[in-house]
């Protein structure tokens, strides 16, 4: 497959509320291709990330607000992927919404998009998907331009650009929400039995936290 088409997948996970006193499993998590420096122009100073070289891939984490909550979400940039003609299976299988960004300045990025929507429903034949067109600075005049694949699958286009900025807040905040509401709504099998897991996960933290805290205040007490 050619060129680079941006290939970005959001995975909601667990986070804690902004009070800190409880758990609100609805926090998405974002792996992402991202040659064109969208997510460090979204998160500015405010990342720190993480190289697996391993896996070519880099982790970002952001704290965002949605409905009043907190949720933590980690951003995996999958940058350089795209040489293995595809995408691993298990980087689908949580994921909640996807971004899929073109550069307008280049065309092989635009055809690449259908190949990698395919590729995605395969696995996630439901979930939200948003498709970008990126480097506008370069050329206003591209959005006035109408890009079929968007239209063709009734996906929302956002016209931005990474170099000054141009809609990248607002394309990452409607992302994350779309991502959390897709996941306190899906019905879709898969879904229900990794909430399900998640559920058993934080259970189990929470019994172990629970029989620590016993243990500590049934100890005896030292001698003098």
């Amino acid at each position: 497959m050619g060129g680079e088409a941006v290939f970005q997948v959001f995975n909601p996970l667990g986070s804690t509320t902004e009070s800190g006193g409880g758990v609100w499993r609805e926090a998405p998590d974002l792996l992402a291709r991202s040659p064109y420096r969208l997510m460090e122009r979204f998160l500015m100073d405010g990342f720190q990330p993480q190289q697996l070289s391993t896996y070519a891939l880099t982790l970002y984490k952001h704290r965002a607000t949605v409905d009043g909550k907190t949720v933590l979400v980690d951003f995996w940039d999958t940058a350089g992927q795209e040489r293995f003609q595809s995408m691993h299976a298990s980087y689908y299988h949580k994921a909640h919404a996807c971004i899929m960004v073109f550069d307008v300045q280049r065309k092989i990025t635009y055809k690449n998009l259908g190949t990698w929507y395919t590729e995605l429903r395969t696995f996630r034949p439901e979930i939200p998907c948003i498709v970008v067109a990126n480097k506008i600075d370069a050329d206003i005049k591209m959005t006035q331009k109408s890009f079929n694949f968007a239209r063709k699958f009734s996906l929302p286009l956002y016209f931005v650009s990474a170099a000054d900025g141009t809609n990248v807040v607002k394309l990452f905040n409607d992302a994350i929400r779309l991502a959390v509401s897709y996941k306190q709504n899906s019905r879709d099998f898969m879904d229900e039995v990794l909430q399900e897991l998640e559920n058993f996960d934080l259970e189990q933290k929470e019994e172990d936290a629970l029989d620590q805290e016993q243990r500590g205040t049934t100890k005896s007490p030292s001698p003098s």
